[in-house]
């Protein structure tokens, strides 16, 4: 039996893998879907990105599970892959979902094409928070419109601190026992994955999806992260 940590990107919380948790505990599976610091019904509670590797390396602890697989879902890839490092022993397995990687010593914001200065003035522009997305920024990812509506509803502003604040590895990436997940109509994995698949470091695996395949492709996505899970 695996035990999951499932950590959603920006913007949602727990909630977003309630079509994936089902099929993970029907194969006799734990699985512990985890909302970071001020997203979700953890709104209002001060945030850096800090915050979220202790967040996901808390939720560890508080389980003790043994053959921890954690998940990490687009942002949520970045304090991931720093509390990987941080729990013992070593986690059994890391997913990378279409996520962003950590660069010891950059922010997420770091690794946008125009190196992060149009999500800092959004985030600036609204106190602090990265906005929601308006559902037209939902559209080719395979979602139906009752799915973005629900996407929609359910997200929450972002703690921007949590965007511009500084990655802390403590070793490299290559260690780490992962799987990449690619979505592809969300387009290639960046470079920095893309490398370490190439160099035989990680497991690679593909869903014919959009970036959330939570809600457009859980069952499937369930299957990958099983998959994954195998030693």
């Amino acid at each position: 039996m695996a035990n999951f940590v499932l950590v959603a990107g920006a913007r949602l919380g727990a909630w977003a893998w309630d079509d994936v948790v089902p099929h993970l505990r029907a194969a006799g599976h734990a699985a512990h879907p985890l909302t970071l610091s001020g997203l979700a019904e953890k709104r209002g509670r001060p945030a850096g990105l800090r915050t979220h590797v202790q967040d996901v390396v808390t939720e560890v602890e508080r389980h003790a599970p043994d053959r921890v697989v954690l998940v990490g879902h687009s942002y949520a890839g970045v304090p991931v892959g720093q509390a990987a490092q941080l729990i013992g022993p070593r986690p059994a397995r890391v997913v990378f979902l279409d996520a962003a990687l950590p660069v010891d010593g950059e922010s997420f914001a770091a690794g946008w094409p125009d190196g992060g200065a149009e999500l800092t003035a959004a985030i600036e522009a609204n106190g602090g928070s990265w906005p929601c997305a308006r559902p037209e920024h939902f559209a080719g990812h395979g979602l139906t419109e009752e799915q973005t509506a629900r996407i929609v509803a359910g997200a929450t502003p972002h703690p921007g601190a949590t965007l511009t604040e500084p990655a802390t590895l403590t070793g490299p990436l290559a260690d780490l026992p992962a799987t990449y997940i690619t979505c592809l109509a969300a387009g290639e994995p960046d470079e920095q994955a893309a490398a370490l698949l190439a160099a035989g470091h990680w497991r690679s695996a593909e869903l014919d999806t959009g970036h959330w395949p939570m809600f457009s492709r859980p069952g499937e996505l369930a299957r990958l992260l099983i998959d994954a899970a195998a030693p």
